[in-house]
């Protein structure tokens, strides 16, 4: 007899969030990976103020209740340069103030110069992102931090999507999310799961919404870790 893992209500009240919000959708969407997934997440989307700040509370409370501990954030461009900031802000609201800051893609070769903005990295850096697809990012962002002399301590992200990663075209037996925790010993927080997400599905009241249960699951069966 198998168990239900536990509802997670922060998570909860963030898939309902993104849902509601037109960032996570359902429908037939083609991923990195070229596979068909009946749901896309684009953090892209949480475009206004409103969204934004909504967005960071979320990653501020996951955070603070993750026990994970660390000095200041870094926003790998482009999506996260976005999000350190926002949560940086939504930290120091809770009452955590904390510097932060981000990266170039091009260096710049006058004012202050360089590829790094913002304060100097130094102590346990978090690495605040969107999602992870393959750990590029966080691999380029591990590099950056190292450099500067800090320490690289952990990754922020919004959703896990909790599938096998590709390599060399085929898919392997571990997932994004498990190659940075494993691999690269990187602790990642995420604010809400796939498994997460079937949760939300299953229990909606929305007939419209639970009609995408079945293709949801059937995606993390094939593909899921």
């Amino acid at each position: 007899m198998t168990t239900s893992p536990a509802t997670d209500p922060l998570a909860q009240d963030f898939v309902r969030f993104a849902v509601d919000a037109g960032v996570l959708r359902f429908g037939e969407f083609k991923t990195k990976a070229g596979r068909l997934s009946p749901y896309f997440f684009n953090a892209g989307l949480f475009d206004d103020g409103a969204k934004l700040g909504r967005l960071a509370e979320f990653y501020a409370r996951r955070l603070l209740a993750s026990g994970l501990a660390f000095d200041m954030l870094f926003g790998p461009a482009y999506k996260g340069i976005t999000l350190a900031a926002a949560v940086a802000i939504e930290l120091a609201r809770l009452g955590r103030n904390v510097p932060f800051a981000y990266n170039r893609k091009e260096a710049k070769d006058h004012g202050e110069g360089g590829t790094l903005v913002g304060a100097k990295l130094a102590g346990r850096v978090l690495i605040v992102d969107d999602v992870i697809s393959a750990g590029t990012s966080v691999r380029e962002s591990i590099s950056m931090i190292q450099a500067a002399g800090a320490t690289p301590c952990g990754v922020a992200i919004a959703l896990d999507r909790q599938e096998k990663a590709t390599e060399n075209g085929a898919d392997a037996p571990w997932s994004a999310v498990q190659y940075v925790q494993q691999r690269l010993a990187m602790p990642v927080a995420a604010v809400a799961t796939l498994a997460d997400l079937l949760q939300y599905l299953d229990a909606s009241a929305d007939a419209g919404l639970r009609a995408h249960l079945g293709a949801v699951a059937a995606y993390r069966e094939r593909y899921g870790v």
